[in-house]
């Protein structure tokens, strides 16, 4: 049993294109505190539940290949949103459709009948002999139950839950326990607008309203992906809807906005003017986890862009996820607006390397290990140029000029695989002064915060050898303070 043990491990490596256990995890670009596959092509976070001490991150997963194919849901849990541990594919196609994607809640006063605390999956079946027919109903709702924590799935007998007799884009739906109502209520992504529905028991559901909000602002692509939640700021609730769109968002392609305002179990009216939550290329069907305790917002977006998504140059897996970011209800004299904050639990995978209480500019350190690394720093001005780099001459450029912010890409490595990608310099309005940033890269990623959050900007990027260098230049009076630059540790 032991040598059959052994062979079937060795196999397995080889499957994924290694050829040493201590090579797993190690592949050219892939991330090493980011959620990735073990292999082939991931998209959307699906079903983001906490149960019993545990995330559940369930993802669109096809194992087939490298490239979107016929849709699972993948399956890993955490405790920490660091260290993650996989398990086998939760759903698989059946005649019905493909499984898309949804969430998961927990049943607890088994409102279904499946059992108490049951894990419940409800998700979009896509029908591809219908859509290939040129049918335009070809999505509908259904639902699954685990009574062991996500790891079997049985379907319900009775799918589809909701059915669809003539809408095109019908899917995504994201369900949560509604208090107020003492209802279960779901938001469902739908061509250009967001259809709500009630239940008792997660099995018979009644339509209730459309969200559409004003024409003018709604000119961006298929909605999908849509989350509905409460959060309280000082004494006051508001209810906060995320919207996905699968293109035309302020720097192309694919993004992730939010709408604030109020709920009242049937009708969502957004009392200000949408917001979007991240202006990088890279930040995709974001959704929040339920069932946190303290009733924290944690959300996940997978990292990545569809106008490239397909063609980035990986080979065993594709795409990853960004790290968990902790949402906050803030407000300014724009209105409400969301912060985000790395999830807790990062400093406990933070090694300092370097540190320097006043930074005088023009800055620049070589040799740095920047492949993993996460660089802090307070700042005071209104104009900064940082560009990391390689022995190689690529380099990413990250700059502050006034009231805008930037990500240059164009030169970062490999880029060749998409005009999209090598010529996409991104833009984000500020509309106050920078005073911290928060840079955290993992070998061909960048996620960005300033503000303590308020603003961010995400970016994938493929450089033929790790950035080793840091520069910090500035054409103006401008103060860098508290440099920190630390080493984040492999999480697999």
């Amino acid at each position: 049993m032991k040598y059959l043990i052994l062979i079937f491990t060795f196999l397995s490596l080889q499957s994924f294109g290694q050829s040493k256990p201590e090579d797993y995890y190690n592949e050219t670009h892939r991330p090493q505190f980011h959620f990735t596959p073990e292999s082939k092509w991931m998209n959307d976070p699906n079903g983001l539940v906490y149960y019993n001490g545990k995330y559940h991150l369930f993802y669109q997963y096809y194992p087939e290949d490298i490239v979107w194919g016929p849709m699972h849901w993948g399956h890993a849990s955490s405790e920490d949103l660091y260290h993650w541990e996989h398990h086998p594919i939760a759903l698989y196609p059946d005649k019905l459709g493909n499984i898309f994607s949804g969430c998961a809640v927990i049943d607890e006063n088994n409102t279904a009948g499946f059992g108490k605390n049951a894990m419940i999956a409800i998700f979009t079946y896509h029908n591809d002999e219908l859509w290939t027919k040129g049918y335009r109903n070809t999505e509908s709702q259904a639902i699954a139950y685990s009574l062991d924590e996500g790891i079997t799935w049985t379907k319900y007998s009775g799918n589809p839950v909701i059915t669809n007799s003539s809408e095109k884009d019908f899917r995504d739906p994201n369900v949560f326990w509604n208090s107020e109502i003492n209802a279960w209520n779901m938001v469902l992504a739908s061509g250009d607008r967001v259809k709500i529905f009630t239940s008792e028991n997660l099995k018979e559901w009644k339509y209730k309203s459309d969200f559409k909000p004003d024409p003018d602002i709604s000119k961006v692509g298929t909605w999908e992906c849509v989350d509905l939640f409460k959060m309280t700021h000082k004494d006051t609730e508001k209810w906060v809807m995320i919207v996905n769109h699968d293109r035309l968002t302020p720097n192309g392609g694919s993004g992730t906005r939010y709408f604030v305002g109020d709920f009242d179990g049937e009708v969502f009216t957004n009392t200000q003017p949408s917001k979007w939550l991240d202006y990088g290329t890279d930040y995709y069907a974001g959704v929040t986890f339920y069932n946190v305790p303290n009733n924290k917002r944690i959300l996940i977006s997978w990292m990545s862009n569809w106008l490239y998504a397909q063609k980035t140059p990986t080979k065993v897996w594709r795409s990853a996820m960004t790290l968990a970011r902790e949402l906050t209800l803030d407000k300014d004299e724009n209105g409400y607006f969301l912060r985000q904050n790395i999830a807790e639990k990062l400093d406990e995978i933070l090694n300092n390397v370097y540190s320097k209480k006043e930074v005088v500019m023009p800055f620049k350190k070589n040799d740095l290990k920047l492949s993993q690394a996460e660089i802090t720093f307070n700042f005071k001005g209104e104009q900064l140029l940082m560009t990391l780099s390689n022995t190689k001459g690529e380099y990413l450029k990250i700059e502050l000029n006034d009231k805008t912010f930037s990500i240059d890409r164009s030169k970062s490595g490999i880029t060749d695989f998409s005009k999209e990608f090598a010529e996409n310099i991104q833009t984000m309005p500020l509309d106050e002064e920078v005073t911290d940033f928060q840079i955290i890269l993992d070998r061909a990623s960048v996620e960005i915060l300033l503000n303590n959050g308020k603003y961010s900007m995400t970016n994938i990027f493929f450089p033929n050898e790790e950035f080793s260098n840091l520069k910090l230049e500035s054409n103006s009076d401008s103060k860098i303070t508290n440099l920190m630059i630390n080493h984040v540790k492999k999480t697999w």
